[in-house]
């Protein structure tokens, strides 16, 4: 009964597979028995060293000395504020920081929202340097966001020498930088002074348009970076162009452009690079033995419509891209949507695992969540699936102009992510009257399950959306036990096409024409199409209450031998959602709309807050139970890592907020441990 009245009380603020296209280097193919294979570059036990904690992204750590046993006593042991808020509203806006730090040594390393480089001491909290390389708002695309940085270590040089160990990242306004990771300061042989400036080559631009938001990922000496390229505003966006870098010089490698093959270099003379090619805007992994990086793309310039698209950037479209580190060469390309046009760019990070198949060995591969729900394993030498996959028939679209793949890739050979088809009577409202206007909606709408073909005669329901199954977050593998834990999204969306005419008559124009702006949701032009589009959350424009019913948001673990799943729970407490956008404070788990991912470790815990509700938890690998929780200072949208200094273990985690999930912005670094004496005096803002 008690559940039943939290819930009523809720409402959120809100062809045949493509595998192998290229040809596999035959150096790559399968050996009869695998042994246990490396990515290189694995972090000490006490550190974390890349984004995902190794290149491999298995956000797994070996430490156990915060256990089952012991969590319940975990606390707050220091804090730290970046010193950077949002002030314009503007800003406020776009606030969404989706940081993770590194840990090396007794160091931290992060970044803020504005690019803001910062060393903490890890033990204390304590600030060694900050680095401000000056990225003005202007250049705050969708969101102000910066999720990691990268740290490199030069192998010849002396210890001593300048910048010997560096930390990169790149900015909002499009450029790489490098600083000393000691002092913070610049390095000088880096580019212009730390800087290399990522437009070059790319065209015509205004702020906005072009901005990293994750950490390049280093393999062999050579960092590779993408770009998000903004949403939804013309077929002529600058390039996606995917580049690698010389982590000591700051010098171009390659370039891997799709629209000039063969061409590896700066473009020459008058040309740029490809205009209105799907881009990368999310981490890469990397293995280092293989000399590979993994690159999940996101579709072409015009997300909603494909008529205009090109045949040579077709098979990159929402596809995993291997490339080679050393020549900028595609090796193998794996796509999980035909011809997308429903915005299921691969935003989560692979990762890397030795796979244990049913013959009892082991396999190298890479694993995949989508926003679908689909969960790819993949021979990360050549791409080929390790589980069963199967191409299955999906709706033609409506429009004259438009010719949809017949079928989709379909993994069967995992679990899949929760989707359910919808029906009328899965419409849901906390009264009657909710439910009824729902499923009015749901009965006006065009839906044919989960590749409903976009329309423009009337609404069509996208679930999963594209903030659906699992997003940039991404999955993290207990390496030891084989078992994976993602947490995923179950919100439905209700858009629509807009004819060019009607476009034109509301004045939807592209960012760099006047009126347009940089905003990636509500409406967008898509400009040079035929079609602009509305996008928004299928929800009672009176409440604000979803239409599908809760949970909204979840988490689960699943057996990499077996491939069952152990368990699967909601994600999230209703305490700071209601109606109308009231907090009913009710702590029940109802599971919210979550971003960020969960780290795992040795302990038999997972950590992960990701949830609109402000908190960040302890799960029990082996239950789903929370065994411990935390309320932060600002919203959890963030993954979260942990480290050991001195025989001590800290989790952290960056507290800074997310504008698209509506929790508050802030600008803190919180520290958890189990207590000791001499902890130093904490913060206001992470006392009770």
């Amino acid at each position: 009964m008690i559940r039943s009245l939290a819930l009523l009380c809720l409402a959120f603020a809100w062809l045949p597979v493509a595998h192998a296209q290229i040809p596999a280097d035959p150096s790559l193919e399968p050996a009869t028995t695998v042994s246990p294979a490396t990515t290189g570059g694995e972090p000490g036990p006490a550190d974390w060293t890349a984004y995902g904690r190794d290149i491999a992204a298995t956000r797994y750590s070996p430490l156990d000395l915060i256990n089952r046993d012991n969590v319940a006593k975990l606390r707050p042991v220091w804090g730290y504020r970046t010193g950077e808020l949002p002030e314009q509203e503007v800003v406020q806006k776009k606030w969404a920081p989706e940081t993770t730090p590194l840990k090396i040594g007794d160091n931290l390393y992060l970044c803020d929202a504005l690019n803001v480089l910062v060393s903490l001491d890890a033990g204390t909290g304590r600030e060694r340097w900050r680095y401000d390389p000056r990225v003005t708002t202007d250049h705050i695309p969708y969101s102000a966001t910066c999720r990691g940085v990268s740290y490199y270590e030069v192998p010849d040089a002396p210890q001593s020498a300048p910048c010997k160990r560096r930390i990169i990242e790149g900015t909002l306004d499009a450029e790489l930088v490098a600083v000393d990771a000691d002092t913070g300061r610049p390095c000088a042989g880096f580019g212009n002074g730390g800087h290399v400036d990522l437009m070059e080559g790319m065209g015509d631009s205004v702020p906005g348009y072009v901005a990293v938001t994750s950490p390049p990922t280093i393999v062999r000496g050579v960092a590779v970076v993408g770009h998000q390229v903004l949403d939804g505003q013309k077929e002529d966006a600058p390039s996606g162009v995917i580049r690698g870098y010389d982590a000591v010089t700051g010098e171009l490698v390659w370039a891997w452009d799709m629209g000039r093959p063969g061409e590896t270099g700066l473009p020459e003379g008058d040309e740029v690079y490809t205009r209105g090619t799907p881009n990368a805007w999310t981490t890469f992994t990397g293995d280092e033995a293989l000399g590979l990086v993994y690159v999940p793309m996101g579709n072409s310039a015009v997300d909603y419509w494909s008529g205009n698209r090109r045949e040579f950037e077709k098979p990159y479209s929402t596809a995993l891209v291997a490339i080679d580190v050393t020549d900028g060469e595609v090796r193998w390309v794996f796509q999980t949507v035909h011809n997308d046009v429903w915005d299921y760019d691969l935003g989560s990070q692979g990762t890397l695992v030795d796979f244990p198949t049913e013959e009892g060995r082991t396999v190298p591969a890479v694993i995949l969540p989508t926003k679908q729900g689909d969960i790819y394993v993949l021979d990360r030498r050549t791409g080929e699936p390790l589980t069963p996959v199967e191409e299955r028939p999906v709706p033609a679209s409506p429009l004259p102009d438009e010719t949809l793949s017949p079928t989709q890739p379909f993994s069967v050979g995992m679990p899949s992510l929760p989707r359910e088809t919808l029906t009328e009577a899965d419409a849901w409202g906390v009264t009657p009257l909710d439910q009824l206007w729902c499923r009015i909606q749901f009965k006006r709408a065009n839906y044919q399950g989960m590749y409903t073909p976009p329309s423009a005669d009337r609404p069509f329901i996208q679930y999963p959306s594209y903030n659906g199954g699992n997003d940039w977050g991404g999955a993290a593998v207990d390496t030891a036990r084989n078992i994976l834990v993602l947490n995923y999204n179950r919100i439905a969306m209700h858009d629509q096409l807009i004819a060019r005419e009607k476009a034109n008559e509301k004045g939807m124009v592209p960012l760099g024409v006047p009126g347009g702006t940089t905003s990636s949701g509500g409406s967008v032009p898509q400009a040079g199409s035929p079609y602009a589009v509305s996008i928004s959350a299928w929800r009672n424009g009176f409440t604000g209450v979803p239409c599908t019913r809760p949970p909204f948001g979840g988490i689960m673990a699943i057996d990499l031998r077996t491939r069952e799943v152990l368990w699967n729970e909601p994600l999230g407490t209703a305490r700071r959602n209601g109606p109308f956008g009231i907090p009913s404070h009710l702590p029940l788990t109802i599971g919210t709309p979550n971003n960020g991912g969960p780290v795992i470790t040795a302990g038999g815990l997972i950590f992960i807050a990701a949830a609109t509700d402000n908190l960040i938890r302890a799960i029990d690998i082996d239950t789903g139970e929370v065994v411990w929780q935390d309320v932060l200072p600002a919203g959890g949208q963030a993954t979260p890592m942990t480290y050991e200094v001195n025989g001590r273990q800290f989790l952290v985690i960056v507290a800074g907020g997310h504008h698209f999930m509506e929790t508050p912005a802030g600008d803190y670094v919180a520290a958890y441990s189990l207590p000791a004496k001499g902890d130093p005096k904490l913060p206001d803002f992470l006392k009770d």
